[in-house]
């Protein structure tokens, strides 16, 4: 029996369906996969992962692949929008490792179900990292390619974050006290710089993805940690991999330029270091004036990103 598909909150023709996963700690679990199928279908498909405090709206993304004949899904993931469940803390899990319950379902469901034997994952930055550890854990056949818009590669900020002394200190605090909530400052500066009530140019549900996003809580944060070490260690992802990001990282506080033609989320110069890690055939493209997501950047600067879009995929998937 096939699972039931409604009409989605993007309207026809999309549709989405709820997947009931196993309960966690907090109780029932579910991750929602959103769908529509290309007019003219080539027979391939797009399975797309969102990023934290995120969840997927990203039309005119898909609309590229569709364009091109691939049926289009986006997963929003456990306790993210769609998903989301009132008894829930949003986005917490103790450990990446939880989603790749979420993926494989979504995963059966594209390739095997519907019939896809050639799938391009696509991921947005956190979930650009766990999509890296999930390809790699699994290698599943169908896989065709992995595009990674800003992945989260490392911890930004200053250095002593990064080292083995606090990584220590982390991964005992997040195990005593995984729910406590860091303090830190979030201007909500590249939330507006995205958001139409603030002249941006895309429209989306704002408590599925707050303008000063979500608490980083002390588990989850380690759970982060856990997959950079992995990450740092080396993967071997045997599919192409195209990694896009800005071309530079800026921090403003104001809504200007620097907001707008920056990564002001993630700092650039660690997805390019970190970009060789995920597998043996990668490509990495910097887009200059790109936002950390990258299709959601100004006019110009979202051609740049589509034309070497367009470059890789002929290069790579023809």
């Amino acid at each position: 029996m096939r699972d039931r598909q409604t009409p989605d909150i993007l309207g026809e023709p999309w549709e989405s369906e709820t997947i009931s996963l196993p309960p966690d700690g907090e109780g029932p679990v579910t991750a929602t996969l959103v769908r529509r199928r290309a007019e003219r279908s080539n027979g391939r498909a797009v399975l797309h992962v969102h990023g934290f405090a995120d969840y997927f709206f990203h039309t005119e993304y898909a609309e590229w692949w569709l364009e091109r004949g691939y049926d289009f899904y986006a997963v929003d993931l456990r306790k993210y929008g769609r998903s989301m469940l009132p008894h829930q803390t949003p986005t917490y899990v103790a450990d990446l490792s939880e989603y790749f319950a979420d993926l494989d379902a979504c995963w059966w469901r594209v390739a095997e179900r519907d019939e896809h034997d050639h799938v391009v994952l696509s991921a947005h930055s956190t979930g650009g990292l766990t999509a890296a550890l999930w390809s790699d854990a699994r290698q599943p056949a169908e896989l065709a390619g992995v595009v990674l818009n800003s992945p989260w590669f490392d911890l930004q900020g200053p250095a002593w974050m990064r080292t083995p002394v606090a990584d220590a200190v982390l991964e005992r605090l997040g195990r005593l006290r995984p729910m406590h909530a860091l303090g830190r400052d979030v201007t909500g500066v590249y939330g507006r710089s995205l958001h139409v009530d603030f002249g941006g140019e895309w429209d989306y549900d704002l408590g599925w993805k707050p303008i000063e996003s979500y608490p980083i809580r002390l588990g989850w944060l380690r759970a982060i940690r856990r997959g950079h070490a992995a990450l740092h260690a080396g993967l071997s992802v045997l599919a192409p991999v195209l990694v896009l990001s800005s071309a530079s990282t800026r921090h403003t506080v104001e809504l200007d330029d620097i907001a707008h033609n920056h990564d002001i989320v993630l700092d650039v110069p660690q997805i390019r270091r970190w970009s060789t890690s995920v597998g043996p055939h990668i490509s990495y493209v910097a887009i200059d004036g790109a936002r950390h997501d990258v299709v959601l950047s100004r006019p110009e600067a979202r051609a740049l990103v589509y034309d070497q879009l367009e470059r890789w995929r002929r290069a790579h998937l023809d």
